[in-house]
């Protein structure tokens, strides 16, 4: 009895104490056997989900480590930007036995059209221009050599930017009779020009057959009638084959209101010889251009024809817009006048009788006969019978 009441506390100890000390160490191996079976339970567990369990956000939103979902590719964000773990046996070269493996064709295939279709539409104004140019007409041209130094140009006298895509779809027609001369050397000036402008263009030359009056104006109304058989075309540019702009800054392209382009010509001085003069060169939309009833068809000769293409805009309410006088600058080849090509004796009084005229004398009254269409490497060749005087 002496030897357990020093360890019961001897006969000062309460009656329970015994019993207290007990559940105190039953207390403690019970805590140690949780705290162990706690520890054997969480090491076979995913503990990254522990901060979703106990609702505190985690910036380490990773996947499992667990053999089941090791190489799954994660959308989640890893810290300091690290890509998601390779899968076994992953690289960033393709096994040279498999060849590429579903990463790299999901890569090739999300890429490849990407560079290869997607272009940017060309700047309003191109970077490519020079500014004034100097012009001269005392040197022979091969046209041979001219296809030479523009290899982008294809067969027809075809051109788009390779770069970026141009909004202006131009086709550029020139009345034409017995000027080979004069063509060289607007093929040799303009498709430089006309390509640092980034337009998608094409060059029609519009040949009148037999030697009848030359009519310019119903010329002009079949290359817009042809031209549209080949592109769908947006703008057409009017041009005189002997007409040459000395500046690139002088856009051969269409605005909001009809365009007149040769605006100082050295013919008149660099000058514009009166307000409502609209020859020479000159662009108008496709919708603008139809909603005149195109060109006259009945001005045979030398001149009018103009004048009578200024009076429609005006009485369908639209206005010419043109450079300024230095920009718009341009040199005339010299020539004597055209056989077949004298002035019109009758231009005046049609001119005053336009806007009873121009529903019944335009494309929807134009007749002609194409006889032979011929592409060259610079320019598309039309030759066309258009009729006589009636």
């Amino acid at each position: 009895m002496r030897f357990r009441e020093p360890f019961l506390g001897g006969s000062a100890a309460m009656p329970g104490a015994s019993l207290q000390r007990a559940c105190r160490l039953l207390v403690a191996v019970c805590a140690l056997h949780l705290g162990v079976t706690l520890v054997y339970y969480l090491s076979g567990r995913d503990l990254s989900l522990l901060p979703r369990l106990i609702g505190v956000p985690s910036p380490l939103q990773g996947g499992s480590n667990s053999a089941a979902t090791l190489g799954k590719p994660s959308g989640e964000l890893r810290p300091g930007g690290a890509s998601p773990p390779l899968p076994l046996d992953a690289s960033s070269e393709p096994h040279p036995s498999r060849g590429p493996g579903p990463a790299s064709n999901l890569t090739t295939a999300l890429v490849a059209p990407t560079t290869a279709v997607l272009l940017s539409a060309c700047p309003e104004e191109s970077p490519l221009l020079v500014g004034p140019m100097m012009i001269e007409f005392n040197m022979a041209v091969d046209l041979e050599r001219v296809a030479k130094q523009n290899p982008e140009v294809k067969v027809g006298g075809r051109y788009a930017p390779k770069n970026c895509v141009s909004p202006h779809k131009v086709a550029i027609i020139i009345p034409f009779r017995n000027r080979q001369e004069h063509l060289k050397y607007w093929l040799y000036y303009l498709h430089p020009i006309l390509q640092r402008q980034q337009l998608d263009y094409g060059v029609y030359v519009i040949n009148q057959d037999g030697d009848s009056m030359f009519n310019r104006a119903k010329l002009l109304n079949v290359g817009f009638q042809e031209a549209l058989k080949d592109y769908d075309y947006n703008c057409f540019v009017f041009s005189d084959v002997d007409l040459i702009p000395m500046d690139d800054h002088n856009t051969y392209r269409c605005f909001s209101q009809p365009r007149h382009i040769s605006v100082a010509m050295d013919k008149f001085g660099f000058s514009l010889p009166y307000v409502q003069y609209f020859g020479g060169v000159s662009a108008l939309s496709k919708q603008q251009f139809l909603t005149i009833n195109g060109f006259p068809n009945n001005y045979w000769g030398w001149g009018g024809e103009d004048d009578d293409i200024f009076n429609r805009l005006v009485f369908k309410g639209m206005s010419v817009s043109r450079p300024n006088a230095v920009v718009g600058k341009c040199r005339m080849i010299r020539h004597s006048r055209d056989r077949k090509n004298e002035p019109n004796p009758q231009r005046f009084d049609r001119i005053a009788h336009t806007k009873e005229t121009m529903r019944l004398d335009g494309l929807n009254t134009l007749t002609y006969k194409v006889l032979d269409a011929q592409r060259y490497p610079l320019y598309t060749k039309i030759t066309v019978d258009i009729g006589k005087p009636s």
